[in-house]
């Protein structure tokens, strides 16, 4: 009979559920393929009285059982959130265990860290499941891509947020109604802010960038802007003008600086990452080596992540039975400064109200002329009457050439400030 190596998961939600279910239902399979037994011993829960889809003497309501048991070697972390996950991560591997976990939030806040404490005990963290759920991404950075240079990362990494765009894209709808339509199928939590204002991405980036850039990369290093301003006039210029809206995450060294930031950007309709809709999730990755290559897949919900999840478990299975559980620990080489977001350089699309009459868009430009930005292209289609008594607005849409951040957030204020405008409704960054 096989050995058998046992189990323990921190949590059982419904990422946890599907992993257990999946260890059970393939359990001779995986045996065949690793040559020892994988069998889930304890599973940790916060109610103990919910039913679940597995015995209910294997549930637990204390970490200790598991973080304390000599005779499991695996702990999975499927719990979320920073702590007590952060807590119970550190423990199980200072107890000489290895982790598997799906934790975005404390891989970005801790990664480095944990990694750290994971190689001075001789076990191993994996988590392949904490970036583009069942994407495989992390392993080729750890592996494939190792002898490239990476030169830029440009990714769609939350189905949340890609979904709403999506149907804000394509049925016209306002920001509103595509979240309740995300919320009313599950793609959505009810308390969407971490997705929609960019959060979950940018503890994504941080983890690619670290990866990538060989650089110690932080949530608070990573600029971020959400989806919750973006209006349905935009995605109809966006269309005229060639292109459509994403929230991507940017990761680009170049001139001994490497610049991390998630924010909507306007992306040519040819583009391949500009096709990724729905919950479909893509990292875009550019080495001096390999050139330009694409991951694409559901990133988010219970198979995806489920299936990362048990590939983790697996490749730790079988380097334990092989008695070769080699540890991997990602180098850090400080080549490149942070570029703060004021310098960042890229071009804008700026949709905004002023009054419609002579000499108003000669005020614009001299704004934007002051600040050193020159225009692209124009549209003025619309006239829009707002307010009482009624004003006569003319709808504007620019684009401008490439620009420093700082300059243009400058030239944005004065033209806001302008008496003949109403409103700068919109300034989307264009995808370059």
């Amino acid at each position: 009979m096989a050995h058998v190596i046992r189990i323990g998961l921190l949590g059982l939600g419904v990422v946890g559920s599907a992993v257990a279910n999946a260890l059970m239902e393939k359990g001779d399979h995986l045996t065949g393929r690793i040559g020892r037994r994988l069998e889930v011993a304890r599973a940790l829960v916060r109610d103990g009285d919910k039913p679940r889809g597995v015995d209910r003497a294997l549930l637990t309501l204390d970490a200790d059982d598991i973080l304390d048991d000599p005779e499991i070697p695996i702990v999975v972390e499927v719990m979320g959130g920073e702590n007590p996950a952060h807590e119970y991560i550190v423990r199980a591997l200072r107890a000489g265990k290895h982790v598997v976990t799906a934790n975005k939030e404390v891989m970005a806040k801790h990664g480095p860290e944990i990694l750290s404490i994971a190689a001075d005990r001789g076990v191993d963290i994996s988590f392949e499941a904490s970036v583009g759920g069942g994407i495989p991404v992390i392993g080729p950075f750890k592996l494939d891509l190792v002898a490239n240079d990476i030169h830029e990362l440009r990714a769609i990494i939350n189905g949340t947020t890609n979904f709403v765009l999506t149907q804000m894209a394509t049925r016209g709808a306002d920001f509103a109604a595509a979240l309740a339509d995300a919320q009313r199928l599950g793609y959505a939590e009810p308390d969407p802010r971490s997705d929609v204002e960019g959060v979950d991405a940018a503890y994504k980036l941080a983890i690619l960038g670290s990866l990538a850039f060989h650089t110690v990369v932080r949530p608070a290093d990573v600029y971020h802007e959400g989806i919750t301003t973006l209006s349905p006039a935009d995605f109809r210029y966006a269309r005229e003008l060639g292109y459509v809206i994403k929230l991507l995450a940017i990761g680009r060294a170049r001139d001994g600086a490497v610049e991390l930031r998630v924010h909507p950007a306007l992306m040519p309709e040819s583009e391949m990452l500009a096709k990724v809709d729905g919950v479909f999730n893509a990292v875009e990755v550019e080495g001096d080596l390999v050139g330009r290559i694409l991951f694409y897949g559901r990133g988010a919900g219970a198979g995806p992540t489920c299936s990362a999840v048990v590939a983790d478990v697996i490749d730790l299975a079988q380097r334990l039975a092989a008695c070769q559980a080699s540890l991997w620990r990602p180098t850090y080489d400080g080549r490149y400064r942070f570029r703060p977001m004021d310098e960042v350089s890229t071009r804008y699309y700026v949709r905004l109200l002023a009054v419609d009459r002579p000499g108003v868009f000669a005020q614009i430009t001299r704004a934007l002329g002051d600040a050193q930005i020159s225009l692209a292209s124009v549209i003025q289609k619309q006239n829009l009457v707002v307010g009482d008594p009624p004003v006569e607005y003319a709808e504007i849409v620019l684009t401008t050439h490439e620009a420093v951040e700082a300059s243009m957030q400058t030239a944005i204020s004065a033209i806001a400030a302008l008496p003949v405008v109403h409103e700068v409704g919109s300034l989307i960054r264009v995808a370059s």
